[in-house]
């Protein structure tokens, strides 16, 4: 088997693979090391391998493999926005592992539009390609890539059905949970510069949705600005989407009320985090760091907010950095008991609140993510059809 079919087998294996297990199974980083591994061993001959997707034909460079005429994974990408990949010799695990990923994004979730194509990294290259004339094709200097439609409405209805899922019988659809993570990453990435695609607030009922998507593009910024790896970056990203699933069990009229709360009122709603950590740890997927992050949002540095640790201890840094991102979004939101707060005002708010409420250095970190990248806040207005969903989080406490 030449190094070129033996390459591209494998990378479908591998994707296959991460389409069936979760991130760190044996099965699913077999697969992928595999394919690495015939990736770098066709380098060896060709350092800057061209693969083209056209329907039945499979091009190598500019010459068919005849051996993968009707190979089905051809048109799967070709569907995607995958007609051209180019790989260079600088590709790290990591990069590929990404890669892999948008793949698996673009052959399940509907929401990916292949009509733009820009640039997103330079050890991998791939999107559409343009054709002259029978088998002739264009050549472009670079290869864009795909890139998401940003209106984020299948991944907003994602995040209704999950928690009404989680609310009617108890189970935590982590599957797609992962896929909506995926899909941000993806948006997140779609450019030349990281984008922070944020929803707004069509009506109070979306609240929990929209707050749960936002946090969970903040988070995985906030991560990746702060040097983690793609792996905890998206782990981190699942426990931001998770973070406010507890407040499925507190009575809607009561988060929607747009006037002051009592204090019973309030003491009701505090108990979302605790809830949020029960739901989650009760279930039978490996969340831990969920729910570590559910329990602790709402706990301050100084050892105020919620709820209190019965022995003083200091928060997991995950729910540290949550925190930041979950107030800076809140306060960003309108709600019944007042406007949205302005963009720079909820970023004083936080860095005046750096080593009472937050953590300093990820106060610092998030300050400088947001001057940084703050031509790549985008704010989105959903535009999906409301369908029922869990109520929002209308305390006056942020977050």
């Amino acid at each position: 088997m030449s190094g070129p079919i033996r390459f591209l087998n494998t990378f479908a294996q591998a994707i296959a693979a991460m389409s069936l297990y979760r991130d760190g199974h044996p099965q699913r980083e077999r697969a992928i090391d595999a394919a690495y591994r015939d990736l770098h061993d066709l380098q060896v001959q060709d350092p800057r391998p061209l693969f083209t997707f056209l329907g039945d034909e499979v091009i190598y460079g500019k010459l068919p493999i005849r051996e993968l005429r009707e190979w089905d994974w051809s048109k799967r990408l070709a569907a995607a926005g995958i007609q051209r990949l180019e790989l260079t010799d600088d590709v790290t695990r990591e990069d590929f592992e990404g890669f892999l990923d948008d793949v698996v994004v673009r052959l399940t979730v509907a929401s990916v539009d292949t009509s733009e194509a820009r640039q997103r990294r330079t050890s991998i290259k791939f999107g559409a390609v343009g054709i002259r004339g029978p088998g002739e094709l264009s050549q472009e200097t670079e290869v864009p890539t795909a890139t998401l439609s940003f209106s984020l409405g299948e991944e907003a209805d994602a995040v209704r059905w999950l928690h009404d899922e989680v609310r009617q019988h108890g189970v935590f659809p982590i599957a797609e949970a992962e896929a909506v993570v995926r899909s941000l990453t993806v948006a997140m990435h779609g450019g030349r510069q990281v984008m922070l695609p944020l929803l707004q607030l069509k009506d109070f009922d979306q609240y929990t949705t929209t707050h749960s998507l936002n946090v969970s593009v903040l988070t995985m910024g906030l991560a990746e600005f702060m040097g983690m790896g793609a792996a905890d970056v998206r782990t981190l990203g699942v426990a931001g989407l998770l973070h406010d699933v507890g407040k499925i069990k507190v009575p809607r009229d009561l988060l929607t009320k747009p006037g002051k709360l009592t204090p019973d009122e309030r003491a009701v709603i505090s108990q979302h985090p605790r809830y949020g950590a029960q739901l989650i740890l009760e279930s039978e997927e490996q969340l831990d760091l969920a729910a570590v992050v559910a329990y602790e949002h709402h706990i301050m540095l100084n050892g105020g907010g919620y709820p209190r640790f019965r022995f003083p201890r200091p928060c997991h840094p995950a729910g540290n950095l949550v925190h930041v991102c979950d107030v800076y979004d809140a306060l960003r939101t309108r709600r019944p008991y007042r406007d949205a707060w302005p963009a720079e005002d909820a970023l004083r708010y936080v860095e005046g609140r750096g080593g009472m409420e937050f953590d300093p250095e990820i106060v610092r970190a998030f300050v400088a993510m947001v001057h940084q990248w703050e031509t790549g806040l985008t704010v989105l207005a959903d535009e999906r059809t409301p369908i029922p969903a869990p109520p929002g989080d209308i305390s006056p406490v942020p977050g």
